[in-house]
Parts: structure tokens; sequence; C-alpha cells
């Protein structure tokens, strides 16, 4: 029998429905995107006030656009501008307008404060929802890429070696000028030209060279102070008739370090060791803390090339919606450090902070052997000489550790993958720290209005 097609016709005339909403259907995630920023303050919003008269497009309607194409994976002005032509959910979504490229990427500059109170408006309105509960918080970072080549950066040590070649090349332009000139001969060269373009390449190779040793200052002034702690506490372990362990710390030098990045696209970003360290990138570290549903409840971007320092500032990033619900944080190795787990666990007054750090404090295989599986005894208890490092390890080996521990693999490490892989996000389209980082705020909005209808509609089918 032979095969029936049905009947493909490009000729007649194909008429959209009456109502463009025929198309979109009720359980679509488009409505819950724009019945949540609908409760978004709109005070917050940057209009033009002091324009030609123009009727201007509807703040929430831009940020509605904005977080539905960042959940989708449309992130460029452009890419986001065709599809209010092209994808009829959009076309949905901005009532058949059609707002230009231009005016979208003005809208996501400006507004940091808007996507700011974005982020609480939705973890409140998840409270609402009874979709987020918070005990225990996993912290962690991950490395995406800014909106700058690598090849674009200049190291310390290079900056200076090309600023000495480019002095004797001036010198050298400088000299067949005044022989030009003696001889009264005709110059192939285009000396002022050849001149004024070494003179600004070098005044750049200064900038970074100068911006590079600020860095080193900055780091230098922030490790002395875990510095003096680590002084004070081998200090009072001698005066306690003991031997402190370990090498003596090394005092923060406030000399670059000569293979230091400096990037003439984006100086803000850094390179940074990425896909476990197996490559480098020009990147910014995106740190986030999820909670148990895998809701993200506290973002920020920082410019540091690893977590050492990351635990303290992200933990106070994790929005007031929640903040006061979190009894545990969870953490990896490379966040650990004994003056960071006693910042948050510990008041600025010495009080209880009612936070208990779960770090891990050694990499942890990822294989278990056969006496791994079988029931293991618990472990001794520290004694009164054990150090801030083993007293944390003996938490992580306990059953509560190990049980909570758990979470955070399951939590904090799918969400970077959701973010990459699924919505498609691993490159900063703006540059600088302050407008990458309102990118990553609105990227941490737009995955948890994603996650947050995924988990309604689980609760309503359970």
């Amino acid at each position: 029998m032979a095969a029936r097609f049905v009947n493909l016709d490009r000729q007649t005339p194909m008429f959209l429905p009456c109502d463009l909403r025929e198309w979109v259907p009720d359980d679509h995630i488009v409505h819950f995107i724009i019945d949540a920023v609908e409760q978004i303050p709109t005070a917050h919003f940057k209009v033009n006030d002091r324009g030609t008269g123009s009727e201007q497009y509807p703040p929430t309607m831009m940020l509605a656009l904005l977080i539905y194409c960042y959940a989708t994976g449309r992130f460029g002005s452009r890419t986001i501008e065709a599809a209010t032509f092209s994808d009829v959910v959009v076309r949905y979504l901005c009532a058949n307008l059609h707002p230009d490229h231009s005016s979208i990427c003005e809208f996501r500059v400006i507004n940091g404060p808007a996507f700011r109170a974005a982020f609480v408006s939705v973890l409140q309105l998840a409270q609402e929802l009874h979709l987020s509960k918070v005990g225990a918080v996993s912290v962690d970072g991950t490395k995406i890429q800014a909106n700058a080549s690598k090849h674009a950066a200049v190291s310390y040590q290079r900056a200076g070696e090309m600023i000495e070649q480019l002095e004797l090349e001036v010198k050298e332009l400088l000299g067949r000028a005044e022989q030009a000139d003696a001889k009264e001969a005709e110059e192939t060269l285009d000396i002022p030209a050849e001149l004024a373009r070494r003179e600004k390449r070098v005044g750049a190779l200064k900038q970074a060279r100068q911006v590079i040793e600020e860095r080193a200052k900055e780091m230098a002034a922030a490790q002395q102070v875990e510095y003096k702690e680590k002084q004070a506490q081998r200090q009072a372990q001698r005066e306690a008739g003991q031997k402190p362990r370990g090498a003596e710390p090394t005092p923060p030098s406030e000399v670059p370090d000569p293979k230091a990045q400096y990037n003439f696209t984006d100086p803000e970003s850094r390179i940074m060791k990425a896909g476990n360290g197996q490559h480098f990138e020009q990147a910014y570290n995106a740190q986030a803390a999820v909670n148990e549903q895998m809701l993200i409840v506290g973002e920020r971007l920082s410019v540091a090339p690893n977590d050492k320092a990351e635990l303290v500032p992200t933990v106070a990033a994790i929005s007031p919606v929640v903040a006061g619900e979190v009894k545990a944080v969870l953490t990896d190795n490379g966040f650990y450090s004994e003056a960071a787990v006693a910042a948050v666990e510990q008041k600025p007054d010495g009080a209880p902070s009612g936070i208990t750090v779960y770090a891990a404090v050694e990499k942890q295989s990822h294989h278990k052997t056969v006496a791994d599986l079988l029931p293991q005894p618990e472990p001794a208890a520290p004694g009164p000489e054990a150090s801030a490092k083993e007293i944390m390890a003996h938490r992580l080996k306990s059953e509560p550790g190990k049980t909570l521990y758990k979470l955070r693999k399951q939590t904090v490490e799918p969400v970077f993958g959701i973010i990459k892989e699924v919505m498609g996000f691993r490159r900063f389209l703006l540059r600088g720290r302050v407008k990458a980082g309102l990118e990553w705020t609105l990227v941490c909005v737009s995955y948890n209005l994603r996650r947050m209808f995924a988990l309604k509609n689980l609760a309503a089918a359970g």
C-alpha cells in the first residue's frame, strides 16, 4: 500500500488565529513569569522622565521579556529583538510590541536595582507558594567567561619588557627624524604617526602595570588580617606549652606576581583556571548560595581566581528573606579556612550566629570502596588540643555531617549545570564587574522562576 502524506501547501494564505493567546497553552511558563513580574515593585525601574514625550515600553514587560528569554537561552539584545517577531510566545508576552535591541540593551544596563529587587521578590513569592524551605544552604562558585579574550591580556613582567622595547623604538624613530632633517632627505616612515602609536601603547602598558600593582597591594592588605590571626594563634599555642603545627605562615607581599594579568578589553575580569584546572579562561567567579529545593537564595560576582576568601561574602549575600532560617552552610575544601568558618559561625560581638559550617578540609574521592559502603563506627570526638581543621574533619565524618554534606552535590552543582548546559549561559555579554554582576543577578532570577515553575508543577502532580 502506497504511503499517504499530509498535503503541504504554502501557496494558500495561512491566517493567524483571531486571538494569539490560542497558540500559548494555559500551562506555559510564560504565564507564570508574567504573573511573578507583575508582583515586583516598579519604584526600582528607571524610565526616561525627561525624554521627548514619546511613549515608553512598560518596565514590567521589558523585565518579563528579559527573564523569559534568559530562561530559554537567548541573551543577546538583537536575538531577543528578533524573537519578538519570530517567537509566538514572545509576541504574546510583548502583546505584539517589538522593542528594538537598543532599548533592550539600555534597559538591561541601567536597571541593576530593579533586578536585585526582582531577586528578592521572587524568593518572597517562593515562600508564599510554599516552594522554598531553608535549613541547609550550599555555597559554591563557577567560572563564567568574560566578554573578552584572554589573548587581549598582558602580564606584569611582559608589560615591563614591552615598555622598554617601545621606548627604545621611540628613541630610534627620533634619531631617524634628526638624521633626515640634517641631510634634508625625505623620510620613508610616517614618524609622527609611528611615535604617537608607540606613545599610546606605552601609556596603556604603564596603566596596566599600575593597576596590577594596586591589586597586589589590596590583596596583601586583605591577607595581612589572616596572617596576623595565624601568628596570634601560634603564639597562644607556644604560651600554652604546645608546639605549633606546620610551617610558619609567610607574611603577604605587596610585590606583584610577574605573571599577574591585565586585560585591555575588560580590565576587571581575570585569567582563571577552569574545567577542573585543565585550562585557563578570561572570566569572572560567579558565586551562589542554593537551598535544598535548588533555588538560589544568594548570589554575587567575584574577581577572585579561587574561592579561598569567598565564604564570608557569599554567605553575607544570602537574601534577608531567608537569611534568618539558615542553620547550616555546606561547602567544599576550596572555601575552607579557619578564619572564614569562625566569621560565619560567630557574630561580630563573639556570640554564636546560629549557623554551623560543614566544609570539606580535604579532597574526597568519588569512588566508594566496599569498606566505605559498610556501616562505619562513630569517629572519636577530637581532644581539647585538636586543631580547627581536625574538628571540622570530625564534623563531616559524623552521621549528621555526612547526611547534610550529601546535599551539596545534589543542589548547587546541578544548578550550575542547568545554567550552563540547559539555559546555555556560559559567557557574559556586558563588560565590567558591575554590569556583569547585574547580568548574573538576571540569570539567577531567570533560573529561579524556571525552577519554581517546575516545583509548582511537581507539587500539583503530587
